[in-house]
Parts: C-alpha cells; structure tokens; sequence
C-alpha cells in the first residue's frame, strides 16, 4: 500500500508541475476557475438537460429524468465514496490565483469529475454520438479546472472520471436510458 500512495503523490506532483505552466495566463484563469464554478453543484450539466430536453428533445420528462439521475450520481459520489476516503485536499481554499467556493467533501475522488463523465455519458445516449465530442470536451475541461484551482489532486480527478463511467455505465444496465424515450 506504501508503495501504491508514493506512486500516486509522484503522479501528483509530476501533474501540478505541468498544470503550473498554464496557471498564471489570464485566458487559462478566466476558462479554469468559470469550469470550476459552473461545474459546483453539476449546473451546467442541469441546465444543458433542461436546454436540452425542452429546446431539442421537447420532453421536459426527459430533463427532470436526467436531474434526477444527476442528483443520485451526486449523492452516491459526496455521500458514499467520498465519505470512504476521507483524503485532505492539496489546499482547502484553491489557489489564491483562482477564486472558488470551498468544498465541504474530501477530496477524493473528485465530484466535479465525476459529474461530467456521468452526464457526458448519459448526455450522449440521450442526443446521440453526434453530440459527444461537444459532451466530453465540457466535461474534460470542469474534471481539469479541479486540479488547475487546486482544489483537487491530479490523482482525485483521474479518479473522478473513472467513477463518472462507471456509474454511468451502471446506470444505463438499470434502464436509464429508458428515461430519454417514449
């Protein structure tokens, strides 16, 4: 286990020192810490189901069905998983260059990460491969401005993202996909 924990402050270290070449550029601050915010609390991805499922998909049924999948993604995530791990986050407030709101969760695994890739996911099985690039590119960038911020380790969020899959992928074994149909 000592092993395994050296190696993952290693890759944390190693990351944070290329993410600190993109800090400090006022465009890389404004796109970073905007991710980071719109990504609290999974609003973005609750607007684009509500943009979505009433401008597009016209079903309201089909967004309030993708809120509340989000909102048990959410719950299992800060509720479950993190309470398992309990891990201190590389600072408790963000870096100073980057204003964010403090997170009352452990750090590990990253919520915000894990939000994207899960609405990703279920995004593109509701508008198709089509809209997938658009999806995963949204959420790549939120997972990433966890780390940029300092908010989260490198290791929080690559493990964010694992989760967001599987817990969509599980999902969709459940039949959610039947919620953007009919």
């Amino acid at each position: 286990m000592a092993v395994l924990i050296s190696q993952v402050e290693r890759f944390d270290a190693s990351a944070d020192r290329v993410l600190e070449h993109i800090r400090g550029y006022r465009a890389s601050e404004v796109v970073f810490r905007t991710a980071s915010f719109v990504g609290d609390f999974s609003a973005v991805w609750l607007a684009i189901g509500v943009l979505y499922g009433v401008g597009v998909d016209g079903n309201p049924w089909h967004a309030l069905g993708f809120g509340v999948l989000m909102g048990v993604e959410s719950l299992v995530v800060n509720q479950g998983i993190k309470r398992l791990f309990r891990r201190t986050r590389p600072t408790e407030t963000g870096d100073p260059r980057f204003v964010v709101r403090k997170p009352r969760s452990s750090s590990f695994p990253s919520g915000h990460a894990s939000s994207a890739f899960f609405a990703a996911t279920l995004l593109t099985v509701w508008a198709g491969w089509a809209w997938a690039p658009v999806w995963f590119v949204i959420a790549l960038v939120v997972a990433i401005s966890r780390a940029v911020v300092r908010i989260h380790h490198a290791s929080d969020v690559v493990a964010g993202i694992i989760t967001g899959l599987v817990l969509a992928q599980v999902a969709l074994a459940f039949g959610a996909d039947r919620l953007f149909t009919g």
